[in-house]
């Protein structure tokens, strides 16, 4: 009877093995390092991937601007006139050029509407300089242009695509502009990947709500 036990197979022994406190403080200090440095976002693979791809750009609605459209009687030249990112929206600007920064975004092409609000979300970015094109302009005004803009748009996208097709795209617009491209609406910040045709019309996309201050 004891040969038969010896033969059966015995249990695993437990092994507790304790891992060292220094270490797993310097565990949790680079993960709190690498969320700081992304804007609290976690990174995200395959949006650098995605937006080198030739088929993939990011459309971006401004960050936070205190109001709703412009005042009476503004003007595309003079910011003093427009309703203009507030200092909640500086900060968020700086947050998501970090965010993007961490996902191995640094290089984009960068354009932006005319708006001073956009331009200056563009620009706090920091990831390069910004080119203003006309086809992110605004029809909040007047909703007629919803078409004929987001053809403009579409034919814009298939451009730079062919032409840069390699270098991320990032296009910071309003949210009219982006809901009548992907039909999705989005909040200050956010960004949204979308996967486009070769005449630049929406297939698919995903949206990267904002980091908030």
């Amino acid at each position: 009877m004891q040969c038969l036990l010896k033969l059966l197979p015995q249990p695993l022994s437990k092994k507790i093995v304790a891992v060292p406190s220094w270490l797993r403080a310097s565990s949790l200090l680079l993960v709190c390092l690498s969320l700081l440095l992304s804007g609290g976002q976690p990174a995200l693979a395959g949006l650098l991937e995605d937006l080198t791809d030739g088929q993939h750009v990011l459309l971006m609605r401004h960050a936070d601007a205190p109001g709703v459209g412009d005042p009476p009687g503004y003007r595309l030249d003079q910011c003093s006139t427009q309703r203009n990112l507030g200092e909640v929206g500086r900060q968020q600007s700086v947050l998501i050029g970090r965010w993007l920064a961490a996902q191995g975004v640094s290089t984009p092409k960068i354009f932006s509407s005319a708006w001073c609000r956009c331009k200056d979300t563009a620009r706090l970015l920091a990831l390069g300089s910004v080119t203003v094109e006309p086809s992110l302009n605004s029809f909040f005004d007047d909703m007629s242009f919803a078409t004929s803009q987001t053809a403009s748009l579409q034919r814009f996208i298939t451009a730079s695509l062919k032409a840069h097709p390699k270098q991320p795209l990032i296009l910071v617009t309003h949210h009219v502009n982006i809901q009548s491209l992907t039909g999705r609406v989005v909040s200050v910040g956010d960004m949204v990947l979308v996967r486009v045709t070769p005449d630049g019309s929406h297939v698919s996309h995903q949206v990267f709500p904002s980091p908030r201050p």
